[in-house]
């Protein structure tokens, strides 16, 4: 092996090594969301994108997307128009934007709730799986408050929608959940 060979087979082994050193954390994760991920969730099942589509497939998971929606600026000029950025995501899940954040406000927890039980007929057993975007700390936040919301069957699958796009699944525009 030459050495600018071992030279990268060193920089890949490091670099995956990286990524499954990071450690669940005891609470949640409240800064930084965009970044490597744990390989796990304590009450909940991580998935790949295959078994993200067998999930969908098979129409029994509801999911749950929870990538933020930034507001609308409140010091714009007087006639700016405003234009939301479209969100491209797993056809048929639920947007319940704002709620993989490490803290929420008290209406955000109820927003929550209130999404996840229309969406799963108020059974907490009922399969749900949240995803955002890949390396996004925000899903993970969210399918953790599902667990310590007493639901039984969380998947989280951390590739989100750039996994689902790279493997060339279909995508749509998604609005968000409104109580």
């Amino acid at each position: 092996m030459t050495r600018a060979a071992a030279w990268l087979v060193a920089v890949l082994l490091s670099c995956g090594s990286a990524s499954a050193q990071v450690a669940e954390p005891p609470g949640y994760r409240e800064d930084q969301y965009r970044g490597p991920v744990p390989e796990t969730l304590a009450g909940a099942t991580v998935v790949d994108t295959e078994e993200a589509l067998r999930l969908w497939e098979a129409g029994d998971t509801v999911f749950i997307d929870v990538l933020p929606r930034a507001p609308k600026p409140s010091n714009l000029p007087a006639g700016t128009i405003w234009r939301e950025k479209q969100r491209l995501s797993i056809p048929g899940a639920l947007w319940l934007v704002n709620t993989g954040y490490g803290k929420i406000a008290p209406e955000t927890d109820t927003y929550f709730r209130s999404g996840l039980a229309v969406a799963t007929d108020g059974n907490a057993d009922h399969p749900v799986l949240f995803f955002c975007l890949e390396e996004c700390w925000m899903s993970w936040n969210a399918a953790r408050r599902a667990v310590e919301y007493g639901y039984t069957h969380v998947f989280w699958y951390p590739d989100g929608t750039d996994g689902w796009a790279f493997d060339d699944h279909p995508l749509e525009p998604l609005e968000p959940w409104v109580q």
